[in-house]
């Protein structure tokens, strides 16, 4: 208990269990708990002849054992790590053993690697499941029941062995087994409680974010700036905020804001670190911070990028009147406010060049980011949160992604059919999210095809349009199937559905310009455009009959 307290509070340690391991992080486990599974040998209690004619009276020759925690280290290296960590830690820890002898010394060095491979087995055979505690305490049992009986099986002679199990079982399989389980408990309260940070403090981003969106899709300026450090401190209980563009201040709310005036040159050095590495940095002293005011009330600050794309166009500072190192609630909040203020600030530059642009078919796709679509989500993502945080975190990915594309659609001509695609699943994912997986979705996209060339924003609205408008609501049944299927030199895209279907008078109502509805401006403009392009003979076709689903059509040239 108190090593697993002591591996928690290491920074190095946690990061290897937050994720997956990688193979080299599964090797660092491996090399940990095989040190650990040593220690175990050597603050064992050693079993005496004594202890054995204490016990069994008679004329037994015998050799001394050891009754050890080695198990604990092997066994939790395997349920933390996996097979691969449990290998090596127990052939770390049962190689050791071998060489310290005793009658016992092979027997012990085969059930340490055994109990690893058991270990590690479980956590594949879990690997999609809630692991637990009781799981832990379980494995241990298995594993320590084995080992007693490897050693019944190849220590000789057998009587010294099964006196020595008779005296080491029960202990030994209590307290190991035990141990396990208590590690176990003892890593997941603490992953479980930095989780929860993360949660927490997502939120809380996520309800700033929402207050700040209309400032800074204006572009990062003195109002913008200003408008952003005031919500954050009114949200929030930090000594200050600040935030700067690439050379001065752009605004200071909070303590200091006497001296750390807007307009002023970056001094601290975190900052230009910041913004030449865009990394996340911490500024753990005055020192650090290099105000000239001698009695300046900040003490650390945690500060982080504004990035515009790949480009780190300014930074975000959260300060603290205490000194010491900011905690992680504090440096989960500043990383995830930049994340999406970072995204705020690219849709709002993603705007402004959309506003340049003189092509009115393409502003008006682009412009069909649909707000109750994005409340959805970002509501998905709020219900998500705390009880799925890794999910949470996908599906604003998810979304970041459909609106990035949307964005950038705009601003070219052509694109290929693999792009298409992805912005389709992006905004899948999300829907996905939102319906709990209910929707069905297939997608048959030859491989060969995935280069084709076509304009941009032409896939993803047939299939929002199926997903919005066919269906009194989601279930199981719900079905919806993207194909693309190559017809001599030309390829017939198609978006179907088992809906609703659609009147005969709607059908053409939705593809003819003069009768444009709020509701069919996304067919519209696919339609309208793929005739601009190709030819007449490329617009939408839509195949459609009233309960029966609703299937969309249409061709793209392979030579274009």
């Amino acid at each position: 208990m108190a090593i697993a307290f002591l591996f928690t509070r290491w920074q190095g340690f946690r990061s290897l269990l937050e994720n997956r391991p990688t193979l080299r992080g599964k090797i660092h486990l491996a090399i940990i708990f095989g040190i650990f599974g040593i220690v175990g040998t050597y603050t064992g209690i050693t079993i005496t002849p004594g202890d054995v004619q204490e016990l069994f009276p008679g004329n037994l020759t015998y050799e001394d054992a050891i009754a050890n925690s080695r198990a604990i280290g092997v066994m939790v290296g395997g349920l933390l790590g996996g097979p691969i960590t449990g290998l090596l830690a127990g052939l770390i820890a049962g190689l050791q053993r071998m060489t310290m002898g005793g009658f016992t010394d092979v027997a012990c060095g085969i059930s340490t690697v055994y109990e690893g491979i058991i270990a590690g087995a479980v956590y594949y055979k879990m690997r999609q499941r809630t692991f637990t505690p009781g799981v832990a305490l379980l494995t241990g049992i298995i594993g320590e029941f084995g080992q007693m009986a490897i050693i019944l099986m190849v220590a000789q002679p057998f009587y010294k062995a099964l006196a020595l199990v008779k005296i080491i079982a029960i202990p030994m399989i209590f307290a190991n087994s035990l141990g396990i389980a208590l590690f176990i408990a003892i890593v997941q309260a603490v992953l479980e409680n930095e989780r929860n940070i993360g949660a927490v403090q997502a939120q809380r981003a996520l309800g700033i974010a929402d207050k700040t969106l209309s400032y800074l899709r204006t572009g990062l300026n003195e109002d913008s700036a200003l408008a952003t450090a005031r919500i954050i401190y009114e949200e929030s209980s930090i000594g200050a905020v600040a935030i700067t563009n690439q050379q001065v201040i752009l605004a200071h709310v909070g303590e200091g804001a006497d001296h750390h005036l807007p307009g002023e040159l970056i001094l601290t050095k975190v900052t230009r670190e910041v913004l030449r590495k865009g990394h996340l940095e911490i500024a753990s002293n005055p020192e650090e911070i290099l105000c000239p005011e001698p009695h300046c009330p900040l003490q650390s600050a945690v500060v982080v990028p504004l990035a515009n794309g790949k480009e780190t166009v300014g930074t975000l500072k959260l300060y603290s009147v205490r000194r010491q190192q900011p905690d992680p609630l504090m440096v989960e909040l500043a990383r995830g406010l930049a994340q999406l203020f970072s995204t705020q600030l690219e849709l709002g530059e993603a705007e402004r060049q959309a506003r340049l642009l003189q092509d009115a078919e393409i502003k008006a796709l682009q412009a069909q980011i649909n707000p109750h679509f994005i409340f959805n989500a970002l509501n998905t993502v709020v219900s998500l949160i705390r009880t799925n945080p890794d999910e949470a975190r996908s599906v604003l990915i998810h979304l970041g992604n459909y609106i990035r594309q949307n964005l950038k659609s705009s601003l070219n001509k052509w694109t290929n059919l693999e792009t298409e695609i992805k912005h389709v699943q992006a905004y899948l994912a999300v829907v996905q999210a939102r319906f709990s997986n209910r929707l069905q979705v297939e997608i048959n996209i030859p491989q060969n095809l995935y280069g084709l060339n076509l304009p941009p924003l032409t896939l993803q609205p047939l299939v929002e349009n199926a997903v919005q408008h066919a269906f009194k609501k989601i279930t199981e049944d719900c079905h919806v199937m993207i194909e693309a299927v190559q017809q001599e030199n030309q390829v017939q895209i198609s978006v179907q559905d088992n809906g609703l279907g659609i009147e005969p008078q709607r059908v053409i109502e939705l593809l003819h310009p003069e009768k444009r509805s709020d509701e069919g401006i996304g067919l519209n403009n696919v339609h309208s455009r793929l005739i601009s392009i190709f030819g007449p003979q490329a617009g939408l076709s839509i195949q459609s009959k009233p309960g029966l689903g609703t299937k969309v059509i249409f061709i793209i040239p392979m030579n274009q």
